[in-house]
């Protein structure tokens, strides 16, 4: 373990204190193969704060998914969808492009190598499973998606394992890769229609348009939007309707994996109009932060 990771941590566990969580914040991870990126939610999961229940439909990544968290996941092997059978378009596992959506080939014509990134290398009959039948995991308070393509339809098959949840992250489509597939928009309606609003972009991806190359490098972008990861919280303006679990798991996600400190402190608040907390929680955690700036700018 680095040192950051043991400090970042510490740093967990003393906001679990402060606003008194004592339940494990339950994690889905759909589409988790583990592809350039550490997930937001990583040291809270590794440091026994959280379950992790990583989902992959593709075989080929779930031994390194088992190797990364250990004891600390649930590894599962499911295409999640809507619990019919369905076709996968399998590409390179390097790539995390394999979907259960056929690539559409004049969009990835339009950007620079992605032709080569969605290339099918075999099609393969496959049997789906809605989120709401999925027997190891009970209610979720934090979802990450990264599906190509597929958020909106295991979203509309979850929604009982998901009654719990605060707050969910998905990758979305400004120029859609896939046939069929819900872009921004159509994902975005139908997330503030079951009472989600949009928080943050954790990440705004951009690509290049072929043929043009910004200095002979074709993963340095121009200006045209691709894809985001964008972060939803459960109805913020009525705090009220939220139990004190999950103001106080709010809090800490608003912290740890959106770096949201306003977010945090909007949930203190309403726990400390219930009488859960006491107000000097407040002062704490706003100078534990200050310290925690110093230390990380040193």
């Amino acid at each position: 373990m680095s040192l950051d990771t043991k400090k970042a941590q510490i740093r967990i566990m003393k906001l679990i204190e402060q606003v008194q969580l004592s339940d494990l914040i339950n994690v889905a991870d759909i589409g988790a193969a583990s592809i350039n990126e550490t997930p937001v939610y990583s040291d809270l999961v590794m440091g026994g704060y959280g379950h992790l229940f990583a989902f992959d439909g593709d075989s080929r990544q779930i031994p390194a998914l088992r190797k990364l968290y250990g004891d600390h996941a649930t590894v599962l092997n499911h295409f999640l969808a809507d619990g019919d059978p369905h076709t996968a378009y399998i590409c390179r596992e390097d790539t995390g492009m394999t979907s259960l959506l056929k690539p559409n080939q004049t969009a990835l014509a339009f950007f620079n190598n992605f032709s080569l990134f969605g290339k099918v290398l075999k099609e393969e009959r496959i049997q789906t499973t809605r989120l709401d039948d999925i027997d190891e995991i009970g209610d979720l308070h934090f979802v990450k998606m990264d599906v190509q393509g597929s958020e909106l339809n295991i979203l509309k098959n979850g929604l009982k394992k998901l009654s719990n949840c605060v707050a969910v992250q998905l990758e979305v489509s400004f120029i859609c890769l896939y046939e069929n597939q819900p872009g921004f928009g159509e994902i975005d309606m139908w997330m503030r229609s079951i009472g989600f609003a949009p928080h943050r972009f954790l990440d705004i991806k951009r690509w290049s348009i072929t043929p043009t190359v910004n200095g002979n490098n074709f993963r340095r972008p121009f200006n045209q939007l691709l894809e985001a990861d964008i972060v939803y919280v459960r109805d913020p303006l009525n705090m009220k309707k939220r139990t004190s679990g999950q103001l106080k798991m709010l809090a800490v996600m608003s912290e740890v994996f959106f770096d949201s400190p306003d977010l945090a402190i909007h949930c203190m608040r309403e726990l400390v109009s219930r009488k859960i907390l006491d107000t000097k929680v407040i002062s704490q955690f706003i100078a534990a932060r200050a310290e925690h700036r110093r230390s990380h700018n040193t």
